[in-house]
């Protein structure tokens, strides 16, 4: 017998909520389990999808919602319900579907045999672009040959955690949080399901291109410093052929018949070395607006509102 926290981050998703409702209600009614909360986060909608919480905070007291003052993104709204779940086990999962809540008993029967996290492992997703694939396929494989945690294919934040790992998690200070990669980070038990993830039920994908290069970016800085190395090594290289093409020009002046001449390899050389520089400074500014981001210690998000008072006591 346990305690069971549903977590999920919503944005504009007013078309999915009582559908998604409705079935969550349907795969934990038979569960033998103590009890269960769905913690419901807001993250900073515009359209009618807080009203449409405290509606089914209204008739049912294991809904909590909380509102956030603004859109402070997926990870943090994730965190927030991280912070105020009460279960024995937390599952986090998505609102517009995609991550099927019958899952949830197989996620629950895992942890039950001992293990402290299970992953629901995508395997397809219907009618989705090529060119987000790619981008998914790349970013993975990039992420785990520099990071020293490794990433599976079609792993998100579609999981289950043992109130173990949540407090492990809970400790971990840092503004820019990579939540799929701490997972990995902190070690414990692991299972994973396969799935298919269907397409959504309504309304249109909230995690356009520029924000999952954001999160990319994110999760290969907080994980890695080879990209400080790399400049390094790329300034040494470019350096040592420097000193090769000096070399070489005043063997052509003194020991032969010919010399360069023209501006033509004089811009070249300008331009690829500013650009290696640009390269450089803007890696060093990416690490560093983290490292401006840290010391501010702003919290990671705003709670504005919420329902079922109970929730404060978490």
């Amino acid at each position: 017998m346990a305690f069971v926290s549903i977590i999920i981050p919503v944005y504009n998703e007013e078309g999915n909520l009582s559908v998604l409702y409705q079935r969550l209600k349907n795969v934990l009614g038979p569960l033998t389990i103590e009890d269960y909360e769905i913690i419901l986060i807001d993250d900073g909608s515009s359209d009618r999808t807080w009203s449409t919480i405290q509606s089914l905070s209204e008739k049912d007291m294991k809904i909590k919602g909380i509102k956030l003052s603004r859109n402070f993104g997926h990870q943090n709204a994730l965190i927030a319900g991280l912070d105020f779940a009460r279960g024995d086990a937390l599952i986090s999962m998505d609102g517009d579907l995609q991550h099927p809540p019958e899952l949830i008993p197989q996620f629950i029967a895992k942890w039950q045999e001992g293990f402290d996290i299970v992953c629901a492992q995508r395997e397809r997703t219907e009618k989705i672009s090529w060119i987000k694939n790619l981008f998914s396929k790349f970013f993975l494989f990039v992420f785990n040959k520099i990071s020293l945690v490794q990433l599976k294919e079609g792993v998100a934040d579609f999981r289950l955690i043992s109130r173990e790992v949540a407090e492990v998690l809970k400790t971990m200070k840092e503004r820019c949080r990579f939540l799929r990669g701490l997972v990995s980070w902190v070690g414990f038990r692991s299972a994973y399901i396969v799935y298919t993830a269907p397409k959504r039920f309504s309304g249109e994908a909230k995690y356009s291109m520029r924000k999952s290069l954001l999160l990319a970016l994110t999760g290969v800085l907080s994980f890695s410093p080879k990209p400080l190395y790399w400049a390094g090594f790329l300034g040494l290289v470019i350096t040592f052929l420097s000193f090769i093409y000096i070399f070489y020009a005043i063997y052509l002046k003194f020991f032969t018949h010919f010399s360069l001449s023209g501006w033509a390899s004089i811009l070249i050389s300008v331009l690829f070395l500013g650009g290696v520089q640009l390269i450089t400074i803007g890696i060093l500014g990416s690490y560093l607006a983290m490292v401006f981001e840290e010391v501010k210690g702003r919290p990671l998000y705003v709670v504005q509102k919420m329902t079922n008072e109970n929730l404060k006591d978490a």
